[in-house]
C-alpha cells in the first residue's frame, strides 16, 4: 500500500467516525454511504419520516468537505429548483443554456427527499446525470462532479417505470424508528448533535484516492465465491438483474479497499447485502449466505458489516468499541449509570461468546470492564478449575 493510500483511508475513517457521532443506530447508514461513494455508486434510504436520513447524508458531506446539495421533491417541484434555472439573456438570443450554480449539477454530495415524486422530465434528467455524470439540458451539457446521490423514500415504488428507476440506486438500506431500548442516547445525542457543523476530517480526494483503487482492484480470487452466492440467492428465490450482479463487484472492491485490503476476500463479500433491492430479500440473503458471511470484518466499515453479515466478527468489534469508549470516557459524576452500561457490555459479551469463541480483541476488553466492575470472571475461573 501506497503512502497517500494509507493516508486517504485514515482520513476518511475519521471522517467516518466524526459524522456517526451521536446518531444513534445510524452509524451503518454513514458508513454504508461511504462505501457507496468509494464504490462510485449511489444509495436509496427506505424508511419512515424523521430517522435521521438527511442527517446522515449531510454530516457524511460535511466531514469530508463535499459540495453538498439537498431538496425535498414534490409533486409539483420544477426541474429548476433541481437543476438550475435557464439564462434568460441567453434565452433573447435562442439559447437554451441552465444556470448551474449552487445547483444538483455542480454538488459533489446530494440527498433528494422523496424522490420518487419527481415528474417525468425530472426522473429521465436525474437517470442521465446519475448513471454518467453527465448533465444535458438544451444547449447544456455539463460533466458533474457529483460522487454519490442519496435518494430517500417512505416505501419503495410499486409502478414498473418507477421501479425500473429504483433500479438504479446500487445500494439500498431500510431505517426504522429508534428501538424503546436506546430512547435515552437518541434523546441525548439529538440534543447535541446540530449544536455545530462538522469539521472536514477528509477530503474529495481522499475518495478519489480511495475510488481508483477500488476500481483497479483484482476481483479473480474473489469472483467464484461470489458466483457461488449469486447461485446461493437464486436458490433462495433472490433474484437480481444482470446489471446489479456486475455492479454489486465495486462494492465488494470498495469495502477491501475500505479495510486495507488491495485485493477482495471473503471478508468482503458482505457487500453482496446492500445490493439487494427488498427488505425482504435483504433478510432472505442473510440467511442463505450465514455461513458464508462469517469471516466478515472491517476495521473502517464495523456497523455496515454487522448489520450486513450478522457475523461474529463484526459484532465483536463493535460490543470492544462500545466498551472502550465507555473505559476512556470514565464515570464522571454519574458513576452509577456508568456501571449499569459496563455491565450491560459485560452481558452482552457473555451472551453471544463463549470463552473458546470469543476473539482476542474483545477478550481484552472484556478484562478491563471485569476489572472496573471489580466482579469475579468466570472465566478465569473455568480455565483454572480445568
Amino acid at each position: 500500500m501506497t503512502l497517500k493510500f494509507e493516508t486517504s483511508a485514515a482520513s476518511v475513517r475519521k471522517a467516518i467516525d466524526r459524522a456517526s457521532r451521536n446518531l444513534v443506530e445510524r452509524q451503518a447508514l454513514i458508513e454504508t454511504i461511504a462505501l457507496a461513494a468509494v464504490a462510485r455508486e449511489h444509495v436509496l434510504v427506505v424508511g419512515p419520516p424523521g430517522t435521521a436520513k438527511s442527517q446522515a447524508v449531510r454530516r457524511i458531506a460535511q466531514a469530508t468537505g463535499g459540495r453538498y446539495f439537498e431538496y425535498l421533491i414534490g409533486r409539483f417541484t420544477e426541474p429548476s429548483e433541481i437543476f438550475g434555472p435557464v439564462d434568460l439573456r441567453k434565452l433573447k438570443d435562442g439559447v437554451v443554456e441552465t444556470q448551474t450554480s449552487g445547483m444538483l449539477p455542480e454538488a459533489e454530495v446530494a440527498f433528494l427527499d422523496e424522490i420518487f415524486l419527481g415528474s417525468t422530465a425530472i426522473l429521465n434528467t436525474l437517470l442521465g446525470l446519475l448513471q454518467e455524470r453527465v448533465f444535458r439540458r438544451g444547449h447544456s451539457t455539463i460533466a458533474c462532479p457529483l460522487r454519490i446521490c442519496v435518494g430517500a423514500t417512505n416505501k419503495l415504488p410499486e409502478t414498473d417505470s418507477l421501479a425500473a428507476f429504483a433500479d438504479r440506486f446500487l445500494v439500498h438500506v431500510f431505517t426504522e424508528s429508534i428501538p424503546d431500548s436506546r430512547l435515552e442516547e437518541l434523546l441525548e445525542g439529538g440534543w447535541s448533535a446540530d449544536t455545530a457543523l462538522l469539521t472536514a476530517d477528509a477530503t474529495m480526494d481522499d475518495i478519489d484516492t480511495l475510488a481508483g483503487l477500488a476500481t483497479g482492484c483484482d476481483m479473480s480470487g474473489v469472483r467464484s465465491r461470489l458466483a457461488h452466492c449469486i447461485r446461493k440467492l437464486r436458490g433462495a428465490g433472490v433474484f437480481l438483474s444482470d446489471r446489479r450482479l456486475v455492479k454489486m463487484q465495486r462494492l465488494v472492491a470498495a469495502a477491501a479497499v475500505l479495510g486495507g485490503r488491495t485485493a477482495p476476500s471473503d471478508a468482503d463479500l458482505w457487500a453482496i447485502i446492500p445490493a439487494i433491492p427488498s427488505k425482504e430479500e435483504q433478510e432472505a440473503g442473510r440467511e442463505c449466505l450465514g455461513s458464508i458471511l462469517q469471516p466478515s470484518e472491517n476495521a473502517t466499515l464495523t456497523y455496515a458489516v454487522e448489520d450486513a453479515s450478522l457475523g461474529p466478527l463484526a459484532r465483536a468489534t463493535n460490543i470492544a468499541k462500545v466498551a472502550r469508549r465507555l473505559l476512556k470516557d470514565g464515570p464522571g459524576e454519574h458513576q452509577e449509570e456508568w456501571l449499569l452500561s459496563l455491565e450491560g457490555v459485560a452481558r452482552e459479551i457473555d451472551a453471544g461468546f463463549s470463552a473458546a469463541t470469543m476473539p482476542g480483541e474483545l477478550r481484552d476488553v472484556r478484562a478491563m470492564v471485569v476489572e472496573q466492575l471489580g466482579v469475579t470472571d468466570k472465566y478465569e475461573e473455568e480455565s483454572e478449575s480445568s
